[in-house]
């Protein structure tokens, strides 16, 4: 399966990206965006699976960001 990952930065008018992956990301997993490194807090599903694709979005922070209760 690839995943076709759009990444948004929360709160943020920071670029996020869209990647194809071979790993479906899960909350907490840290990624990589540019020279920055990312926490993940939500992962949606855009569509459903069309042949060997998954579509998801996945919203994250920066590492070392505290998440306030509503901010997600």
């Amino acid at each position: 399966m690839i995943y076709k990952v759009s990444y948004v930065v929360s709160g943020s008018d920071l670029p996020g990206s869209i990647r194809n992956q071979q790993e479906q990301p899960q909350t907490g997993d840290e990624v990589k965006i540019g020279d920055s490194l990312y926490v993940v807090d939500q992962v949606h599903e855009i569509m459903p699976a069309r042949g060997n694709f998954q579509f998801l979005h996945a919203t994250v922070h920066p590492v070392g960001e505290k998440i306030i209760a509503g901010d997600e």
